[in-house]
């Protein structure tokens, strides 16, 4: 094990990028974010900041003890909405606003970041609250990549419909293949596709190899390499 390599670099970075950003920026999952929660207060006199930032302050350490990540954004140079995009950008989580309407109600306003929904929650228990959500937003974002990919898996029964799909770029061609690298590098030849992965999990009946009609070794998935 001391001499294996998975090749942990910032192509993990990349890979997070392409796997979860949108339109707004990247969406960090809660597991891997550095802040799974920032704070947002809002007021429009001295007195109300004090009030609301005295707020935000108690209800982080609230966070805080039930071991969510999180900043309170006390900066009074920038406007809320400034903020609002920023922390989009970074792709922070969750969002918490805090106004004086929200500490006379004893309320917070929460914003996802992978969905965009907003929901109120009440302080009371707000920590516990606040873990329930980052779990549901982990599962959430893990939920929506595993669809997208799923969903850019084709099966092939022929090496007509392989060519075809490969030609028309719509993702990853699973099919059977025989085992043999010479066959492999035929097709790389004839349509610019490899193997980009022998799936542990391999079933039953494997079918017949989609170059050579032998019977299958392996099922696996075809791709071009970008």
């Amino acid at each position: 094990p001391y001499s294996t390599s998975w090749g942990v670099s910032t192509r993990l970075m990349g890979a997070l990028i392409m796997a979860h950003s949108d339109d707004k920026g990247v969406v960090i999952p809660p597991k891997l974010a550095q802040t799974q929660v920032v704070i947002v207060p809002i007021a429009r006199s001295d007195e109300e900041w004090a009030l609301v930032l005295e707020n935000a302050q108690r209800l982080a350490t609230d966070l805080q003890n039930n071991g969510v990540h999180v900043k309170v954004d006390n900066d009074t140079k920038q406007k809320p909405g400034w903020k609002f995009a920023e922390y989009e950008l970074q792709g922070i989580p969750v969002r918490m606003e805090i106004g004086p309407r929200d500490v006379a109600a004893g309320n917070v306003v929460c914003a996802r970041r992978d969905t965009g929904e907003k929901q109120v929650l009440p302080q009371d228990g707000l920590g516990a609250a606040m873990v329930a959500l980052l779990d549901d937003i982990q599962q959430s974002i893990y939920a929506k990549a595993l669809a997208f990919r799923d969903s850019h898996i084709l099966t092939a029964a022929t090496y007509d419909e392989f060519k075809a799909i490969i030609e028309a770029e719509k993702g990853w061609v699973r099919c059977g293949w025989n085992g043999d690298a010479a066959i492999e590098a035929r097709i790389k030849e004839e349509t610019k596709a490899t193997i980009r992965c022998i799936p542990f999990e391999q079933p039953e009946q494997l079918g017949t190899c989609i170059y050579t009609g032998e019977p299958a070794k392996y099922e696996v998935l075809f791709a071009k390499a970008y």
